[in-house]
């Protein structure tokens, strides 16, 4: 029977989901796992050793080796072949992520969250400052919190919310590298939507809520505007 993989532990989320070169072959892009990603960060971006580097990941110094290796094998197809690099899924952990004061999610319940500011959904969701948390219950709120998110990236916000429990995000403009993780980390989100937070979420409870998927966060630098995509 074959060994069950050791889960390994990463540290947060990527921002960057996606690499094109400027003409990319036609051909399947290579996919690095999440756990090839985080050996590439912590080695060769942060400098550990690989004993430094399996201690952070919870896995072997050989196991480290493994991933490592294959993680350069990928980027070297990716840049010599000119193909699309995406980074998707593995046999992964998001490391601890602390909520603060959050309250524990009730059993049952469905908890949303809302970049906040003055009462609104606040527009940019990479640049937000507040979250404003909603626990609901057979169609109706029974909870809510607001949490600080101390202006952390795309990828640790994310991160964030998956450790609160949140099962969807009601926002403005949001950029593809939050979109994936979002997506990896299994949180529904609803895009383009204005108004008062608290209202939005009745909205979204009674299935009434009027969102725009093709809304998007262009500004890779602090998201100052939003474009439609054609």
């Amino acid at each position: 029977m074959p060994r069950k993989q050791r889960c390994r532990w990463i540290e947060r989320y990527p921002d960057h989901w996606e690499f094109t070169p400027e003409e990319a072959s036609e051909e399947e892009p290579v996919v690095m796992s999440l756990d090839e990603f985080e050996t590439i960060r912590l080695l060769d971006r942060e400098g550990m050793t690989q004993e430094q580097c399996a201690k952070k990941m919870g896995v072997a110094r050989t196991t480290v080796t493994a991933i490592y290796n294959s993680a350069r094998k990928k980027v070297a197809i990716a840049l010599t072949d000119g193909k699309r690099l995406l980074i998707r899924g593995g046999n992964y952990q998001l490391g601890d992520q602390k909520v603060g004061e959050l309250k524990e999610k009730e059993d049952d319940s469905f908890r949303i969250a809302v970049p906040y500011e003055d009462g609104e959904v606040f527009g940019h969701f990479g640049r937000t400052q507040q979250f404003k948390i909603f626990d609901a219950k057979d169609g109706k709120i029974i909870g809510k919190q607001v949490v600080d998110t101390k202006g952390n990236s795309h990828g640790a916000l994310v991160g964030y919310l998956k450790a609160a429990q949140v099962d969807a995000l009601i926002c403005g403009g949001i950029g593809m590298g939050a979109r994936n993780a979002l997506t990896e980390a299994g949180i529904r989100f609803y895009v383009g939507v204005t108004g008062a937070a608290d209202d939005v979420v009745n909205d979204l409870l009674a299935g009434t809520l009027l969102d725009n998927p093709d809304i998007r966060c262009e500004h890779h630098h602090g998201c100052q505007h939003h474009e439609q995509e054609d």
